[in-house]
């Protein structure tokens, strides 16, 4: 992805915009409807308004939660979409309202924006310490409440219409009461959930909206670029689990994840999926929020050669899973970016290339035009794509067995990561499905 030197926009947006501040959130529950929103301030220049929203389709108990309770929940997904209007100028001073935040709760937003924007800084070749980023001040006159609730053994599982949560949601709901979750549901999402067998209202649905201020900006040349996603998906996550009883939040991050981006550095494009921020949020959430309820990637044990494999099998979804950002709101495979071209090679060892080409509309590996993709996948290239896809080694396994040497694929097939977050009986229903 080409870089652009933004490094004077950057000093000379921080001298011009001095304070971002969140000043407020509303959290409204009406008729089983939830919805929450956000002001955020822009120097009293720009106001930003975000919003979230989860409809009455599935069976929630929002009533039961205290109200100091739901607002200390319903404030994490604030702190976190703020970074997305902050980044826009990047001011040094954040002033938080709602609530009075420790040192240490400080010190996990402060790490979680800086590495969350990670690529953000890279692409727009900013230099600026982890210290340098922004200085928060913490103003509202008493600190967020814990949330003491009873969970039930019931797993939320998210779904982004790719592989990956395919087979965790494969792999739990045999076992399990298990509760798909989407944001902002598209035709694969949708299709996924429909094809595993899911009525109407027997999943959850949250409806995110970004303020049109903020893309307004962006098209004016205002700085611009990845923020951490998964992170949002986590405080979301915990949100719903309160309001649906469920104890686990599992989700679908294998340890592939955790690879760098840019060789050599900490940039990672899949930080917020990575082990490090799982570890990080666990921490948090217990210390701060709850020690019960229990968030973990269900395929951090996996590579995603061990994913691809078991996926492989579950010819069901093979016609209706996406995994392509670009063509996400056609419901399509663009056939051009590096997502399209990692989830054909990673499928290579265990797909015919008719059944892949069925899946993409076209032979991926015939087409010339990708060659420059496919040196940054396989560590030619000096960057990975800013993409989520597997590692160099993975993707130099799937080329070889494809030429007919299946020894490096094997060798992977047969690893299991112990450096996880799963509970027990997740462990034992992962390993029976790899044979382990």
């Amino acid at each position: 992805m080409k870089r652009t030197d933004n490094q004077h926009k950057f000093d000379a947006l921080r001298e011009d915009f001095s304070t971002f501040t969140f000043e407020r959130q509303t959290v409204k529950r009406e008729n089983g409807v939830l919805s929450l929103a956000f002001d955020f301030n822009l120097d009293d220049r720009y106001q930003f308004h975000p919003t979230l929203e989860i409809p009455a389709r599935y069976v929630f108990d929002w009533e039961r939660i205290p109200e100091e309770q739901l607002q200390a929940l319903a404030f994490q997904i604030g702190m976190i979409e703020l970074v997305s209007y902050w980044k826009i100028a990047c001011p040094k001073r954040v002033v938080v309202k709602p609530f009075l935040l420790t040192d240490s709760q400080k010190a996990f937003w402060k790490k979680l924006y800086y590495n969350g924007l990670g690529e953000f800084l890279y692409l727009n070749c900013i230099s600026v310490s982890e210290e340098g980023l922004m200085q928060i001040e913490s103003v509202g006159n008493q600190p967020f409440a814990k949330v003491d609730l009873p969970l039930e053994e019931r797993t939320l599982v998210p779904i982004g219409g790719g592989k990956d949560s395919v087979v965790t949601l494969e792999c739990l709901r045999k076992e399990m009461p298990v509760v798909p979750m989407i944001v902002n549901p598209r035709g694969a999402t949708l299709n996924c959930v429909k094809t595993a067998g899911y009525g109407e209202n027997d999943f959850i649905v949250i409806n995110r909206t970004l303020d049109p201020t903020m893309l307004k900006l962006n098209a004016e040349g205002y700085l611009n670029g990845h923020t951490p996603f998964s992170a949002l998906l986590a405080f979301i996550g915990v949100l719903v689990a309160f309001g649906s009883r469920s104890r686990y939040i599992a989700l679908s991050n294998e340890n592939s994840a955790n690879e760098s981006t840019v060789p050599g550095t900490n940039i990672n494009h899949q930080y917020s999926k990575s082990i490090e921020f799982e570890r990080d949020f666990r921490n948090y959430v217990a210390e701060n929020l709850n020690d019960k309820v229990q968030y973990f990637s269900f395929l951090r044990p996996l590579s995603e050669l061990q994913i691809a494999k078991l996926f492989a099998q579950c010819e069901a979804y093979h016609p209706v899973f996406r995994s392509c950002n670009v063509g996400s709101k056609t419901d399509s495979w663009c056939g051009h970016c590096p997502k399209c071209l990692f989830t054909w090679i990673i499928l290579s060892p265990f797909l015919s290339r008719d059944k892949l080409t069925a899946i993409f509309g076209k032979d991926l590996m015939a087409d010339e035009s990708l060659r420059p993709i496919y040196e940054e996948l396989n560590g030619t290239a000096e960057v990975k794509p800013f993409e989520c896809v597997g590692t160099v080694e993975e993707v130099r396994a799937c080329m070889e067995a494809v030429n007919g040497n299946r020894n490096h694929v094997n060798e992977i097939l047969n690893r299991f990561n112990v450096e996880h977050f799963l509970p027990e009986k997740f462990v034992e229903i992962l390993k029976s499905r790899m044979n382990v």
